[in-house]
């Protein structure tokens, strides 16, 4: 069992940074790979970016490649998504969760978080 804890969120204007955290619960966390994905209003999931369990191998979206990073620290349970250059666009609801081995296919997820609000706006 695997218990995910997303912070972080808020509110930034645009242009803005916001760091997101997820922090996961059991012994096995630096074994398997980790996603981000968001909701926002009105439309579907979208993935935002992976990351494998040693995490040197990192994966982006198109929509926010060179603004977001996605780093691990397996010592304490945690992923982070560093978000730069926020843009209304990505106001959503931002969750993280336990990634299958295609990073970006998120019915292959199996624990999710709460999820966190970003709200992106001026």
């Amino acid at each position: 069992q695997v218990q995910l804890v997303e912070s972080g969120g808020g509110l930034a204007q645009p242009g803005g940074s916001l760091r997101l955290s997820c922090a996961a619960s059991g012994s096995t966390f630096s074994s398997y790979a980790m996603s981000w994905a968001r909701q926002a209003p009105g439309k579907g999931l979208e993935w935002v970016s992976g990351i494998y369990s040693d995490g040197r191998a990192v994966y982006y979206a198109d929509s926010v490649k060179g603004r977001f990073t996605i780093s691990r620290d397996n010592a304490k349970n945690t992923v982070f998504l560093q978000m730069n250059s926020l843009k209304p666009a990505a106001t959503a609801l931002y969750y993280c969760a336990k990634a299958g081995p295609t990073l970006r296919v998120t019915y292959e997820y199996d624990y999710w978080g709460q999820g966190t609000q970003v709200t992106v706006s001026s």
